[in-house]
Parts: C-alpha cells; structure tokens; sequence
C-alpha cells in the first residue's frame, strides 16, 4: 500500500510540473511574437491579444514627424587660424600711413540638414513578408552659421604709420575675412559630408523606433 501510494504522488507531480513548464514556455512564445508582430496578419492578431490598436504608420506620419526635427545641428567644427588685414595708400610708404595687423581668430562653423524641406515624395513605404521597408532620401546637408569666438580671439600684432591712428574698422574687416576662411577650411574637410552621415544615423534610429523592419536612408 505504501509504494502503491509513493508511485501515484511522484507521477501526479511529475504532469503537474509539465503543465507548469508549457505554461511558462507558452507564455514566452506570446511574448515574443507579440513582440515581433508589427504588420501584417500577425500584427493583427498581436493587435487582438494585446487589445491595443495596431499602429501603422504612413508616408505622410514620416514626413511629419522627421520635419518636426527642423534645423538638425550634426556637426560642430572648431578651427584656430591666423588672418591678416592691412590698409595702404597708394601713394605714401605704410611706414608713415599704413595700418596693419595680425589676428589669431578661434570659430566654429555649424553645419547640419534642415528636415523642414523634406518633401512627400522623398519618403517611400512598402509592405513585404518580411515586414514594412522604408526609403527615404534627405535634404541636402548645409552649413548653418559660422561664428567667431571673442573671448578665444585676440589681436597677435598691430603695426600702424607715423601719421595715421589704428582703425578700428580693420579689426572688423579682419573678422569678416577669418569667418570666410574659417567656413572654406570646413567645406575642404569634408564637413557637409559628416553632417549628411550624422543625420542618417539619427534619422534611421529614429525610423526603426517606429516599427520598420527595414530602414533605407540616403
């Protein structure tokens, strides 16, 4: 009697951790798959177990969304660069009227994608087996401001005529001349193209935050 009672204790608990066990794995496959169900029949049927509506999201969603991001600063390049400006006549030496003068200027330029002048058709979406598959082509990346930075900059040397005072507007004309060289130094390092890179990564990040399976961004 006692083994008989043994045997059918160790066999009612061995189904009932079973059942226990294809809960808990059944329970994980919901997961997952609801996880993973974006579109499609499978979205749908994710969309009913969960009871939450299925969110799919179209071209003009995108092209809202991605314009909110407006002027999209990616790149910040930091140069120090010497300039020099000088004033002359023509007729006397610049050892009597002659101004001139070195500058060590230190400046930024900014340089970045304006996504408000992303256009309707520049964003295609198309359904597949393997989920929803998103292209989209960016504005041209662009330099956005150049400035200069006072307190980093200052007048190295200044060499001014016997008869004349040092004017004051030269140092402005200076100033102008350094934001130039300053936004051409940037162009010839390739700033726009780091800015182009830099915001396909936000953007494609941005894009597979809501649910593409596959993002395409150029």
């Amino acid at each position: 009697m006692t083994m008989q009672y043994s045997y059918g204790q160790q066999r009612g608990s061995g189904a009932f951790f079973g059942v226990i066990l294809a809960l808990v794995l059944g329970a994980v496959a919901l997961g997952v798959f609801v996880h993973h169900a974006r579109s499609g029949v499978a979205g749908k049927l994710a969309a009913m177990i969960t009871g939450r509506p299925l969110n799919i999201v179209s071209a003009p969603d995108v092209v809202e969304k991605v314009q909110r991001l407006n002027r999209l600063e990616t790149v910040v390049y930091s140069l120090d660069t010497v300039v020099e400006g000088s004033e002359s006549n023509p007729v006397l030496p610049d050892a009597l009227v002659g101004d001139k003068l070195l500058m060590i200027v230190h400046g930024q330029t900014i340089a970045g994608v304006d996504m408000s002048k992303l256009q309707p058709e520049s964003v295609q979406i198309t359904e597949g087996p393997q989920g929803r598959s998103i292209r989209l082509t960016l504005p041209p990346s662009q330099i956005f401001l150049t400035t200069i930075d006072e307190q980093k900059s200052r007048v190295y040397a200044r060499d001014t005529g016997l008869f004349v005072k040092a004017d004051p507007n030269l140092e402005t004309l200076v100033r102008q001349k350094a934001q130039g060289q300053l936004q051409q130094a940037a162009l010839s390092d390739g700033i726009l193209d780091a800015a182009t890179k830099n915001a396909k990564s936000t953007v494609t990040a941005m894009l597979e935050g809501l649910g593409f399976s596959h993002v395409d961004v150029r």
